[in-house]
């Protein structure tokens, strides 16, 4: 996308709320403070019938439950836009193991509104699985390869190497560890990620320079009809559509993920387009994979607050009244049934409710038993570092919030499981 305008007031605004905020916000990380909470049953109606089958789940249940995500929390999910694609470059990685390609795809009308994805696949005479992903920083922050295209978006200033919004050389790698390309094409698969800030600049104006403005007339939806999660969810449906055009993609394969915040637009892609072969959360916690209801680390009130463009206006009406909401988030993950997914978490990571994501999947299994898919077999949570369950996936990783090679391994682990040993 053409370069932004710096928002330094909005995201001085953001910090004044955050530090003001957090002083009155309660929160609580204490598990013996956790009061009871009762949860919708997922094959159940709002009015309280139950569902009888399959067809009852896909053609009535499933889609009253997306109806209740858009309206109360994430907003509309338009279609695609005019789109067109070109291949900018391609070169040969890894000692001829396996080949890079940095695409533009093109959203609108003219050729002025693109989006600039980075496509590592292994050298092979099939096409392979992808996952495909968004990064926080720029395409370029994913690996130390000079040859990667700066961004030259609106990007926060609390990243590496970037001032004034503005990324310099010095950003190259700055999170190269979550992106191991070359771990991921030794496996058989290729990834693709794109910045999220081409489709929306993280910060209460972004919307004026993102995809809700720009293409509103094209998609045929004002702004406040959807939010940031919703378009930066929407921007992964769009690489989906490259996919579906190179021949040396998979498009059938092709496993949605993200983390933290762009975990939670992961899911809601996953929900929304059922073109994903699989879904997987790591960290996603409030909004995301973890339970509202739960009153444990981020709330819809912390959300609300610190990030008021994330979400649409009606979410706000739940703010410390997390029990009035007519869904919860196992709902969005029994939304994706019948297909994988994969949910992951981190012992420090509190904020993000590891317990609570854990407890979410479980319920969300009641869906997939209707598939005959297995759901946890397990009631507690399981210790650090053991995986669970098939086609349904939870770990905790020891550690923070981040996404690491521990993570990856799992994931190339969980894809060949479901593509490779059916």
């Amino acid at each position: 996308m053409e370069k932004k305008i710096i928002y330094c007031a909005s995201i001085l605004f953001i910090l004044v709320q955050f530090n003001g905020f957090s002083q009155r916000i309660p929160s609580n990380i204490d598990e013996d403070q956790v009061p009871p909470f009762v949860l919708t049953h997922p094959l159940k109606y709002a009015d309280g019938k139950k569902v009888k089958n399959i067809k009852e789940w896909e053609n009535s249940r499933r889609p009253e439950i997306l109806n209740l995500f858009k309206d109360h929390i994430y907003g509309e999910y338009p279609g695609a836009s005019v789109i067109d694609f070109k291949v900018v470059k391609e070169d040969e990685v890894f000692a001829g193991k396996g080949k890079r390609k940095q695409v533009q795809i093109y959203l609108g009308k003219s050729k002025e509104l693109f989006l600039n994805v980075l496509l590592y696949l292994p050298i092979s005479k099939a096409p392979v699985p992808v996952f495909a992903g968004l990064n926080f920083c720029g395409n370029h922050c994913t690996t130390f390869d000079s040859l990667i295209f700066l961004n030259d978006n609106w990007i926060a200033d609390n990243h590496k190497g970037v001032s004034n919004n503005t990324a310099s050389d010095s950003s190259r790698g700055s999170q190269a560890h979550r992106w191991p390309y070359e771990e991921i094409i030794s496996r058989g698969y290729g990834v693709a990620t794109l910045y999220y800030g081409e489709l929306e600049p993280d910060h209460p104006e972004g919307w004026k320079n993102g995809v809700r403005s720009l293409l509103k007339e094209e998609l045929r939806i004002e702004p406040d009809k959807w939010a940031a999660i919703g378009a930066w969810a929407w921007g992964l449906s769009r690489v989906q559509d490259y996919l579906e055009i190179d021949k040396d993609v998979d498009a059938k394969r092709t496993i949605v993920q993200g983390h933290s915040r762009l975990g939670k637009a992961a899911l809601w892609a996953a929900s929304n387009d059922t073109r994903f072969a699989a879904v997987i959360s790591n960290n996603s916690g409030e909004g995301g994979a973890a339970l509202s209801k739960r009153w444990f680390g981020e709330t819809i009130e912390h959300l609300n607050s610190y990030f008021p463009h994330w979400f649409v206006q009606k979410y706000n009406d739940y703010s410390g009244k997390a029990e009035e909401l007519p869904i919860d988030q196992h709902l969005l993950l029994a939304s994706i049934a019948p297909r994988p997914i994969y949910v992951t978490s981190a012992s420090e990571d509190l904020w993000a409710d590891p317990k609570g994501e854990f407890l979410a999947l479980r319920e969300a299994g009641k869906v997939y038993k209707l598939y005959k898919i297995a759901g946890l077999a397990i009631k507690e949570q399981p210790q650090v570092e053991m995986p669970v369950g098939k086609k349904i996936r939870y770990h905790m990783r020891k550690g923070k919030h981040d996404i690491q090679l521990y993570d990856w391994i799992q994931f190339l682990d969980f894809a060949d499981y479901i593509f490779k040993e059916k």
